[in-house]
């Protein structure tokens, strides 16, 4: 849900403003015989995979430091970006083979790109990394009834926050919005100037200083309303689905490894971050990483936003009821693939 900002200014401020060196790649231990997958992985043309400051696309820079790529099949190039718009542009226009982004904005840029988007994994879902704060004295979503919310209309807090008040019986049109800059939107809570603010962090962060705020609710209430995704592009899938595929057993591959090795991942994920790993600890707790079960259920129809089907629906219509695209792609299951996490369920 955003042809906007929605992680760009996260991501410039939510680890740090300053951003590590990108982790080099280990290549295989001198004097080993390569396994079939990298052989395989090194006939492949090389995808190359934007991803940016979030800490469900982060395991990426694991397997990159661990040489999971090759280890699977997959010849890879990461392509790091410090703003989370700048790689969703670089998709669109067909200059990247996949990208790091999330639901709202596969919808959103679907339409336009190049080469089509697709998601065929879900990393994540923000588990509580995105709030709504509120000033001291509304204690409920009615209570917001009247009230002043400073957001950043069409982004993922905006959405969030629709549902809320529509679970409550309520609409936008039952308060009244202030459209700014989430950082900006953020400073006029904390000044007094409105009664409530939708922001992810560090901004909420910043929103609390004001005396007596508190959460009203974050995205830990809402399971499925933002989903990070691993989204590769339509030629690709059609012409390399077997390197679609070493992608994304590399991926549950890394969650092993990290599983095995929570401290050396953690660094590693820190420093690209460019953050402390106490830090990086931090924002990762309110990140939910999907196993393979959660990733089947994502994916298959159902009524509810734990299902992408339906959860693309619901977006698609809130960003054209609000303003923020005139259309979303013309067939919304045209951008969801589950075959590659179906192959490897069957296969682990």
């Amino acid at each position: 849900m955003r042809r906007q900002r929605f992680l760009s200014t996260c991501l410039a401020f939510a680890f740090g403003l300053v951003v590590a060196v990108g982790c080099a790649s280990n290549a295989p231990e001198t004097g080993s015989e390569p396994s079939a997958p990298e052989v395989a992985a090194a006939d492949a043309a090389p995808l190359v995979i934007g991803y940016s400051n979030w800490p469900g696309w982060l395991p990426w820079a694991v397997a990159e430091e661990k040489g999971l790529f090759a280890e699977n099949g997959a010849n890879v190039e990461l392509k790091w970006f410090d703003g989370y718009l700048a790689s969703m542009e670089a998709f669109a226009a067909g200059q990247l083979d996949g990208n790091g982004q999330t639901l709202n904005d596969t919808i959103s840029f679907a339409a336009d790109a190049a080469n089509g988007e697709v998601a065929v994994l879900v990393n994540d879902n923000s588990a509580g990394n995105d709030k709504v704060i509120v000033a001291e004295g509304i204690n409920s979503v009615a209570d917001l009834k009247g009230k002043t919310v400073a957001l950043e209309e069409g982004v993922v807090g905006d959405f969030m926050l629709t549902q809320a008040l529509e679970d409550a019986g309520m609409s936008r049109s039952d308060i009244t919005i202030k459209n700014l800059e989430t950082g900006a939107a953020a400073a006029a809570f904390a000044s007094g100037q409105v009664d409530a603010v939708a922001a992810w962090p560090p901004f909420w962060g910043i929103a609390l200083e004001r005396e007596g705020s508190k959460e009203l609710l974050s995205s830990k209430d809402y399971p499925g309303a933002i989903p990070d995704l691993l989204v590769m592009s339509q030629k690709v899938i059609d012409e390399q689905p077997e390197q679609v595929q070493a992608m994304v057993n590399t991926w549950f591959a890394t969650l092993d490894y990290i599983a095995k090795n929570p401290e050396e991942s953690n660094k590693i994920m820190a420093a690209r971050s460019g953050v402390t790993v106490e830090e990086y600890e931090n924002f990762k707790a309110g990140t939910r990483i999907f196993t393979v079960e959660e990733n089947l259920e994502a994916f298959s129809a159902g009524d509810g936003m734990k299902h992408m089907p339906f959860a693309s629906q619901k977006m698609n219509d809130f960003m054209v009821d609000v303003g923020f695209i005139e259309a979303g792609p013309d067939d919304l299951g045209a951008i969801l693939d589950d075959s590659f996490v179906k192959a490897y369920a069957e296969g682990s």
